[in-house]
């Protein structure tokens, strides 16, 4: 009886994948096509309300790049862009999944088209003695990545792109799909920095410890100032500050259109407005999500600094050997399938750099609606800081962020991590939800495979979110045994 049941819940298990891969392969079809249609439409409505043609991902990756006021330069194969600082100029990776993103039919035609062709050389090797194999080897497995040739100079590009006569460059006008209201724009009006909420004694020399916490992914400040700040102890609030902020294009912080929200990009907001201006010298860092990969390379580059690493479902994918990195993080992030929900949602957040577009359009600019009919629905009866956090941000921070930082550092996260492990010192802890359909349970045992002296902790019953929201008392308490234990080992280690 009991293999029957086995056999029976085998069954149902592989009809149901098969069902969920055909039903995909039909919705992300049509999906592809809609792309291509709203592409079409963008730029008719950009031109005749923005009075330009904006360029997009799609159709011109060059366009689309250089339109933002960067020069985008190609080296050994992978495209970089030039910024600009008073004294030098650096060259920062962008992914390319920002610009090779193919259809899913293209996709299944190359692929069945390539293993074709492998299985006729394989039939013809073997009938020749192996003398035909090495064509095969120049057969590429998957897409193919676009290349860019410049045909100007560095020094004749540069022209016109630095500022001459010493004006501050004014903020860029919202963009026509993004939303203008105050709280949206407040950013405009104030200083280059992100929104920080900072809690705790005022000034560093009262302060024991200093905290840092970075949301992740469409999320905000909020996630911690409304969940685990409210719930540390007084002893806590009085002897540790804690700052959280809003990355660059979330919540209150700038969204300035011409960024490209590259991993650089964030962590000099984050030094700008965190570090350098409250004279942090030690400090703890807890993060959630894509928040982790900025954490990970944050105490790289302060590796002397950082006492705890505190990281919430990380998205650690290791890169098989041969794979190339940024696509295969992105088929991963977002494999395309209609189920579970999230993962739907997260594939056309993904790919369809137009539908996502339009996806902001309706929520994003009309959040007061939306947010209007959660209070009226729920009669007032729930809290929409979680809302906030995903309403309050602009498709071209989305996108750029989502691609740069979640695909554009795969092939960065090793090397994190092996620092982490044989440069630094502090405590390393790693929580996720059993019932995460975002980041699989796997990435946080990955982590602890590189860095061996990390604890994880798998809550069960909790999701993405559920591992704060709804149990953050519990994982306020959890925090300050983390920074209590960092805390005395280092004084210990001090002392011997």
């Amino acid at each position: 009886m009991a293999s029957l049941v086995c056999k029976t819940k085998a069954i149902f298990s592989l009809t149901g994948r098969v069902m969920n891969k055909a039903i995909s392969f039909i919705v992300f079809s049509f999906l592809d096509l809609l792309d291509l249609l709203l592409c079409f439409l963008y730029k008719v409505a950009d031109f005749f309300i923005e009075a330009e043609w904006k360029p997009c991902y799609c159709s011109s990756a060059k366009e689309a790049i250089t339109s933002s006021g960067k020069i985008l330069v190609s080296e050994q194969g992978e495209s970089k862009i030039v910024c600009l600082s008073s004294t030098r100029l650096e060259l920062e990776e962008i992914s390319d999944t920002l610009y090779t993103r193919p259809s899913l039919v293209s996709e299944v035609s190359k692929l069945t088209v390539s293993e074709l062709k492998r299985l006729k050389v394989d039939h013809a090797s073997a009938a020749s003695g192996g003398t035909i194999r090495q064509s095969c080897e120049k057969i590429v497995k998957g897409t193919v990545r676009s290349t860019f040739t410049i045909n100007s100079t560095i020094v004749e590009m540069l022209q016109g792109k630095i500022n001459i006569g010493g004006q501050q460059p004014s903020h860029p006008i919202p963009r026509w799909s993004d939303c203008d209201c105050k709280f949206c724009t407040s950013w405009s009006c104030s200083s280059d920095s992100l929104f920080v909420k900072a809690e705790g004694p005022k000034g560093s020399d009262k302060a024991k410890e200093d905290v840092l916490f970075i949301h992740g992914f469409i999320s905000s400040s909020a996630f911690w100032t409304e969940t685990v700040f409210p719930n540390f102890t007084n002893v806590t609030k009085s002897t540790y500050r804690l700052f959280a902020i809003d990355l660059l294009g979330f919540g209150r912080s700038p969204k300035p259109t011409d960024s490209l929200y590259t991993l650089k990009e964030h962590l000099d907001m984050i030094e700008k407005s965190v570090i350098e201006p409250n004279k942090v010298k030690s400090f703890h860092i807890v993060a959630h999500s894509l928040g982790c990969i900025l954490a990970l390379a944050l105490a790289v580059k302060h590796a002397g600094s950082v006492k705890s690493l505190t990281l919430l479902a990380p998205p650690y994918y290791p890169v098989p050997k041969g794979a190339q990195a940024t696509q295969y993080v992105m088929r991963r992030v977002a494999p395309r399938q209609v189920w579970p929900p999230i993962t739907f949602g997260v594939s056309m957040a993904c790919w369809y750099e137009h539908i996502s577009r339009t996806i902001c359009l309706l929520i994003c600019k009309n959040h007061r609606l939306w947010e209007f009919l959660a209070k009226l629905v729920t009669r007032n009866r729930i809290r929409t800081f979680l809302l906030e956090g995903f309403f309050c941000h602009t498709h071209n921070a989305a996108w750029h962020t989502l691609h740069n930082i979640i695909c554009g550092t795969a092939s960065k996260l090793e090397g994190y991590l092996d620092a982490v492990c044989d440069g630094l010192k502090c405590d390393v802890n790693i929580f996720h939800g059993r019932d995460d359909e975002v980041i699989p349970v796997e990435c946080s045992y990955n982590v602890q495979a590189k860095i061996p002296r990390a604890r994880v902790k798998v809550v069960e019953k909790k999701d993405h979110i559920t591992i704060v929201v709804g149990r953050q008392r519990t994982f306020a308490r959890e925090l300050e045994e983390i920074w209590k234990r960092s805390s005395s080992s280092g004084n210990s280690s001090t002392s011997s």
